[in-house]
């Protein structure tokens, strides 16, 4: 028989289906001996269907005589492998996946052969079994529709009692491999999308409808995963923490986008069911009170983690009374929450409870009006007595509020997290207007739209709400204006700050009073004091060109309609700036990511001062253009006023001196150094004598002027130290950095040069000559800046002034290298 099964026969035809067929029901038994052969046999004929759906309908209508979807249940049952049950999973897929006609689709789905596979006892240890029953599955339910799938059910009356297609894939949904789950969940959709009244009431009612709590409770099995990840990471950052962070956090939001396809189905409670899991499952036993506020580092990833999967579960999962019930929480205590746990990401499970007293379930989120509860500091925000250890009053502080003194008093992380909860609330569309009036963050043209309504008689019944809404917008404006007052945050966070005041306040100072003013006026002076003393440090050259940058970026930022970052920000610790260690050692790279950041936090100190006067931000810094250079300055005397530094162009040696340096061990070169400045650059330029040529040379090696540091040896009088810093700002490189602020490449180090003069006089010249360029480069960028750095006299040339900075990067060169 076996070699009969071999003879040459034309592949696709009909007596090619009928020898095979005919061969599988003489199979009596399916060992090791003659497997091989029913496997090729059921691999053939899934082939051969295909192929006749396609070309020739004889081929289904033998299939269908001969009842061989009976002879594949018997085959099944006949096996004593484990490869034969998974090629017969594999061809019934196959040939429900590539079968068009719905004839034949019905027909496989009848006779109840496709269930009685679904419900076999397969060995499901075997992990590529599994993935084929899995695939199996999901085949299936994708030639779902209202006609099929009343082929795969069972009913009792109008109501259906079995669906072992959904059973049985819904038992596989929590399994530890993500591919499995997947699959899963493509199945379930399918089935929920079907649109059939029977079937959704089968699956909103006992005990299928644990489906979706127990979802719930491995996402929030997931979350405290994610959470001993972070707390691992802040603890030991080790190589590469990002990468372990995104999967997890990749899984998470995977999750909660499943949820919100579930919802969008349309089947009636399904929703309500998901968001009272998502409310008593996680959010009120386990986020919320993982906000309060305790000096504990311990405890600060429960904060972090609790904010940023707020912050998802706003923006994926839309629905109207999630939204509004969890923005109603936020203006209760933490003694609201009665639970056993004590609020922590501790990994356990306990019931949750709704004091009687603050019933926040009483608070019918389905109406535009809500009745905010009196807040434990109403009369005011005072965010100074709140971060205090075992502070037993901080309980009664309502969420609102401890999410207004992270802004103001927490660290950089917490600050991020807290603005990015505001403004993800702010940016929900379910919410109503007035819960965003009852937490203090309105938009300014809802406002508008408000105080229109209020004119014609339309009251909000701000008598109902245990406070003014107008006290809380003032306690987030204050929060904000002394968030931009604070010298240990990032501008990053600083930029997200003004995105949020920009969406809330009007371009007036109206709602900024004179306190406000005066601390953000101080808080502009200082930093453009501060920028003054970095025209002198080491960076100056690129004050200019980072400023123009950051001006723009902070533009847009301000006046997107979004925020620029997602939420996962948070979560994915930033590039650490370097130490002030670092800083005092004279690292150029250090100094250079200090000068950028306060750069960055001038640009939107800047914008905010407009702001407050109603004014529109400028496209560019009011800057002053270049100057012309001098008649006798080195640049003209020397040919590079126009060209500009190269290595291998010729230069004039009129004042340059004479020096020995050894860019390699042993090998001393003889050529004329010259330090220039070019406007608001410069170079120090080592050149060749041209023999033919006197006065002149050619271009050995260029390196940056402003930050060299020179310095003469303490023992040799006639050497002549020189640091070479980078050509350009290795962070701001995207060849450099990943997204995520970390390095790919190794930091940049400092190069040195030593260069040896004739005598002591002509070493203290080049010293001299080094010194008096660098002033002329300081000099000139202080004056550009002038206008800028004064904000009456910014006003003024703001809409006349253009910004053209030079290209301080032109000539890149390494250190110590002719």
């Amino acid at each position: 028989m076996w070699y009969s099964f071999w003879r040459s026969r034309d592949r696709f035809s009909l007596d090619q289906l009928r020898y095979l067929t005919d061969q599988l029901t003489k199979v009596q038994i399916v060992n090791e001996v003659n497997k091989d052969f029913v496997i090729e046999a059921l691999r053939s004929i899934a082939e051969l269907i295909t192929y006749g759906d396609q070309h020739d309908p004889s081929f289904f209508e033998f299939f269908m005589e001969k009842q061989v979807m009976g002879e594949f249940v018997r085959i099944l049952k006949l096996s004593r492998t484990v490869s034969v049950p998974i090629q017969l999973l594999q061809t019934v897929s196959i040939m429900v996946q590539n079968l068009k006609s719905e004839h034949a689709i019905y027909y496989m789905f009848s006779n109840e052969h496709i269930n009685y596979l679904i419900t076999y006892s397969f060995d499901f240890q075997n992990e590529e079994l599994l993935s084929y029953y899995i695939s199996f599955l999901r085949a299936i339910s994708g030639k779902l529709n209202k006609n099929t799938v009343s082929l795969l059910v069972k009913t009792h009356g109008d109501e259906v009692v079995s669906f072992p297609l959904y059973v049985e894939a819904i038992r596989f949904a929590f399994h530890e491999e993500k591919m499995v789950r997947t699959a899963v969940r493509a199945v379930t959709l399918n089935v929920y999308h079907v649109g059939d009244d029977s079937v959704n009431r089968y699956v909103t009612s006992a005990p299928h409808k644990d489906y979706f709590s127990n979802l719930v409770s491995f996402f929030r099995n997931q979350s405290m995963d994610l959470n001993r990840l972070v707390s691992d990471t802040l603890v030991n950052p080790g190589p590469d923490p990002t990468s372990t962070i995104v999967a997890a956090v990749d899984e998470i939001e995977d999750n909660l986008y499943y949820f919100s396809d579930v919802v969008s189905a349309g089947i009636p409670d399904v929703g309500r069911i998901i968001a009272d899991s998502i409310l008593m499952i996680l959010i009120f036993p386990l986020l919320l009170p993982s906000l309060r506020i305790v000096v504990d580092n311990d405890t600060q990833s429960g904060v972090v983690t609790s904010l940023y999967l707020l912050c998802c579960i706003l923006r994926i999962v839309k629905i109207k009374d999630l939204a509004n019930t969890i923005a109603a929480a936020l203006f209760y205590p933490f003694e609201a929450f009665a639970k056993s746990s004590g609020g922590k990401f501790n990994g356990s499970t306990s019931e949750y409870q709704v004091s009687d007293n603050d019933n926040i379930t009483k608070c019918d989120t389905r109406h535009s009006m809500v009745n905010v509860p009196l807040s434990s500091s109403s009369s005011g925000f005072h965010p100074e007595g709140i971060l205090m250890q075992n502070d037993c009053n901080s309980s009664k502080l309502s969420l609102r509020e401890v999410l207004l003194a992270y802004v103001t008093k927490g660290d950089d992380i917490q600050v991020l997290g807290s603005l990015s909860v505001l403004a993800t609330v702010l940016q929900t569309k379910e919410l109503d207007e007035s819960m965003l009036d009852g937490l203090g963050i309105l938009p300014q043209r809802k406002q508008h739209k408000k105080l229109l309504l209020e004119q014609y008689g339309v009251s909000f019944q701000s008598s109902d709400v245990g406070i003014s809404p107008h006290v809380h917008r003032f306690q987030v404006i204050d929060a904000l204006v002394g968030l931009f007052c604070r010298c240990n945050i990032s501008a990053e966070t600083l930029w997200d700050g003004g995105w949020l005041l920009r969406q809330l306040l009007p371009y007036s100072e109206s709602e900024f009073n004179s306190h406000h003013l005066e601390l953000l006026k101080v808080s502009y002076k200082n930093c453009a004091s501060a920028l003054v003393e970095e025209i002198k440090g080491i960076w100056p050259d690129f004050l200019i060109p980072v400023l123009c940058d950051e001006w723009r970026k902070c533009k847009r930022a301000m006046e997107s309609p979004s925020p620029r970052k997602e939420p996962n920000c948070m979560l994915l610790l930033p590039r650490k700036f370097s130490s002030k260690d670092d800083i005092s050692k004279g690292s150029s790279f250090a100094a250079g990511e200090r000068m950028h950041e306060l750069v960055k936090v001038f640009a939107l100190l800047h914008h905010l001062q407009l702001f407050t006067l109603g004014r529109a931000l400028p496209e560019q810094p009011p800057i002053y253009p270049p100057s012309e250079f001098p008649v006798n300055c080195r640049a003209r005397t020397s040919g590079l006023h126009v060209s500009g530094p190269k290595a291998g162009t010729e230069v004039g040696l009129v004042n340059a001196m004479p020096c020995i340096i050894a860019f390699e061990r042993g090998k001393e070169r003889h050529l004329f150094f010259l330090a220039i400045s070019l406007g608001i650059s410069g170079c120090l330029v080592l050149a060749e004598e041209l023999p033919s040529k006197k006065s002149y040379g050619v271009i050995r090696a260029v390196a940056p002027l402003a930050g060299c540091n020179p310095r003469i040896d303490d023992k040799h009088k006639t050497w002549l130290h020189l640091r070479i810093r980078s050509t350009s700002l290795p962070f701001r490189d995207p060849v450099k950095f990943n997204d995520y602020g970390k390095m790919k490449t190794k930091g940049s180090v400092d190069g040195r040069w030593t260069l040896a003069f004739r005598d002591e006089d002509t070493c203290k010249s080049a010293l001299f000559m080094i010194v008096e360029e660098i002033n002329f480069l300081i000099d000139e960028v202080h004056r550009r800046l002038k206008p800028v750095l004064n904000f009456e006299t910014a006003i003024d040339l703001s809409s006349s002034s253009i910004c053209v900075p030079e290209d301080s990067s032109s000539y890149r060169t390494a250190p110590n290298s002719p």
